[in-house]
């Protein structure tokens, strides 16, 4: 799996999701969402990572007429890396690299809309990979090369956020709790993503299309 089919099931959502949230009425039927963070190892996670610039995407796709959302959503943490064991195969521990995930979460949410500000809440399940750079040294060339391994990882994430209407869209603030079922340097990954951004109001958008 990576982050062109991870992309693209998150078009293939959204174009669905907008034939549906044309023919409902509800104010958030429809989000898309971007958000700019870090996301922090915790527990043992943070003997090797350490946290870098992150990125997310995603959508909030109201179910019903009640606060209740479908919540797919691409999480590409970027961390440093430092290696503690070499992997099978290798010889050397490679400090400061650059590791990157690439996980789709799929969660249910509750969303709480109290004037301006609204409350929300999730949980789900998913996976995907997380990269880790290795070093092979050729002492006899004197040549370093390095290469990426594939981590497969599934996981269960939880969180919440707050959000604040700006019109067309809501600024938001987000964090959430990742727990990997596979293990990267013989530790079980967690990590607490936190980001901020802006989730475009597309329910908006189509009604007022809808009215031209």
């Amino acid at each position: 799996m990576n982050l062109k089919l991870l992309s693209s099931i998150v078009f293939l959502l959204a174009t669905l999701s907008l034939k549906v949230s044309a023919q409902s009425t509800r104010p958030d039927k429809l989000y898309t969402m971007n958000g700019l963070g870090y996301s922090f190892p915790v527990g043992e996670t943070a003997d090797f990572f350490k946290p870098k610039f992150s990125t997310s995407i995603g959508l909030n796709l109201g179910l019903g007429n009640g606060g209740l959302f479908f919540y797919p959503k691409v999480s590409l943490h970027a961390y440093t890396f430092n290696q503690i064991t070499p992997d099978a195969g290798y010889t050397y521990t490679l400090q400061k690299g650059r590791s990157t995930t690439y996980l789709l979460n799929l969660a249910l949410g509750y969303r709480k809309i109290v004037d301006k500000w609204a409350f929300y809440g999730f949980a789900g399940g998913g996976g995907g990979i997380i990269l880790t750079p290795q070093a092979g040294v050729n002492a006899s060339n004197l040549q370093v090369t390095l290469d990426n391994k594939s981590n497969g990882m599934g996981m269960v994430e939880g969180g919440g956020g707050i959000e604040y209407n700006i019109g067309g869209a809501n600024l938001f603030v987000e964090a959430s709790y990742m727990y990997g079922f596979s293990k990267i340097q013989n530790r079980v990954f967690n990590a607490v993503p936190i980001s901020v951004g802006l989730k475009p109001n597309l329910s908006k958008l189509l009604s007022k299309l809808k009215k031209l």
